[in-house]
């Protein structure tokens, strides 16, 4: 008799141009909890995967380098267990998520932002850093917000 095979709860992670701290959420997820939830990201107004996001998560041995940029209406038919906002802009532009079983809001600050000043990758990294962390501590509560939904 075959086993019937149990599908994994998906967590959905937004932010305006899932370039960056959408895209670092997934891998974390993916790297962290992969054996138990199915993880996506997704953007408002999708644009092309940041290099110095992939930089930060390849210091930590995670490789997002093949990660596209996804708008959220990709999404739109897909059941959730959770999605995740992590910037305010993704928070006010997707107040309503028809296929999650719960939102959550947890923002993020914008490395790109925060780093728009540095002369050179290696002044701008220790910012991708702190926010990859930031949310690498965040993820380690998705299985508790997970459990809450049900």
């Amino acid at each position: 008799m075959a086993e019937a095979k149990t599908l994994k709860p998906a967590v959905l992670f937004l932010c305006t141009g899932n370039s960056c701290r959408s895209q670092m959420a997934e891998g974390l997820l993916r790297a962290r909890f992969g054996d138990r939830f199915d993880a996506h990201s997704a953007g408002t107004s999708p644009h092309s995967l940041n290099r110095l996001a992939v930089a930060a998560m390849k210091e930590i041995g995670i490789d997002i380098s093949t990660h596209t940029s996804k708008h959220i209406d990709t999404f739109n038919n897909v059941e959730t267990a959770l999605a995740v906002t992590v910037c305010d802009s993704a928070r006010e532009n997707c107040p309503h998520f028809p296929g999650a079983q719960r939102v959550v809001h947890h923002s993020f600050d914008d490395p790109p932002a925060l780093a728009k000043n540095s002369a050179t990758d290696e002044d701008a990294l220790p910012h991708y850093r702190r926010v990859r962390d930031e949310i690498a501590a965040f993820v380690e509560t998705i299985p508790s917000l997970i459990a809450a939904t049900v």
